[in-house]
């Protein structure tokens, strides 16, 4: 497993003190995503450079797989048939073999590292309405059932995981829970997009997804970008710890997803989905 912190000299400084001092910071490196596949309309199989993301070191064949069911280049790990990965002229790589029966749209992948290289939710999508597809299958309404307690500790289970961004400060987070509470996997980077890649990437390869019990936890805010891919895993519950944009609501609204925001201190706001969530008994009365 590569390293994912580095150690750096600083200077700490203070009101009344100045000192010399070690610190660790979380590492960013690139990664270039290479596809095997039939372009449509074409016989032969070429290989297609996607481009490059800055991320995390580790999880990356995860990041891969993640990435290309998201965009909707792969429909699931059963059309990727060989994952390889190395180095390239830039750093990392990853190269992803389809099977020859799955046919790639240029346009679709020359988008894909644009929106996995941007901080901003839909920053090299061709349109709106090729970003919001709605997912493979309807999600079950009114499950799974959230007592408002396991909110609440969502949060404080996602720190306490977090083992690099305890000792660097600098990572996002994802993680995916039980209807209880109880954690599944997690995964860390410096991007969040990468980081739900990842945790996608990882339960697909797995098997664990689909799965209607699903609830995903971010630790920061929950952007269009986020819904999307949660929504392209069928997952029925997103959580975040920061706030929504008005965009994710609206795409968690028209599918049918519960999306919780501001999940810290005690307090949560449901802005889509509300009947998966609870009222507390004593406001119920």
């Amino acid at each position: 497993m590569p390293s994912t912190t580095t150690p750096v000299s600083i200077r700490r400084i203070t009101d009344d003190s100045a000192s010399d001092a070690e610190d660790l910071l979380a590492v960013e490196e690139p990664l270039e995503i290479v596809v095997a596949a039939r372009a449509r309309g074409a016989e032969a199989r070429a290989e297609r450079r996607l481009g490059i993301t800055m991320r995390t070191p580790g999880h990356d064949r995860e990041l891969a797989v993640g990435l290309l069911f998201a965009e909707g280049i792969i429909a699931g790990p059963a059309d990727v048939v060989a994952i390889e990965e190395g180095e390239g002229p830039s750093g990392g790589l990853v190269r992803v073999a389809l099977r020859d029966e799955v046919t790639v749209d240029l346009g679709r992948t020359e988008r894909a590292l644009a929106v996995a290289s941007a901080s901003c939710g839909v920053c090299g999508k061709a349109s709106i309405d090729v970003a919001s597809f709605a997912p493979p299958s309807p999600l079950a309404r009114g499950a799974p059932r959230l007592a408002p307690r396991v909110v609440h500790g969502l949060a404080a289970r996602l720190r306490d995981a977090q083992a690099v961004f305890g000792r660097t400060g600098g990572l996002h987070a994802a993680a995916l829970f039980d209807a209880g509470g109880a954690l599944a996997d997690l995964r860390e980077d410096v991007g969040r997009h990468n980081a739900v890649d990842k945790l996608i990437g990882a339960a697909l390869l797995a098997g664990k997804l689909p799965d209607p019990g699903a609830v995903l936890m971010v630790s920061g805010r929950a952007g269009f970008e986020l819904v999307q891919k949660a929504l392209r895993a069928s997952i029925p519950v997103m959580v975040a710890v920061g706030a929504p944009s008005s965009l994710a609501a609206e795409l968690a609204s028209a599918h049918g997803m519960t999306l919780v925001g501001f999940a810290r201190d005690g307090r949560f706001n449901v802005y889509a989905g509300r009947e998966r969530v609870a009222v507390p008994a004593e406001a119920a009365s």
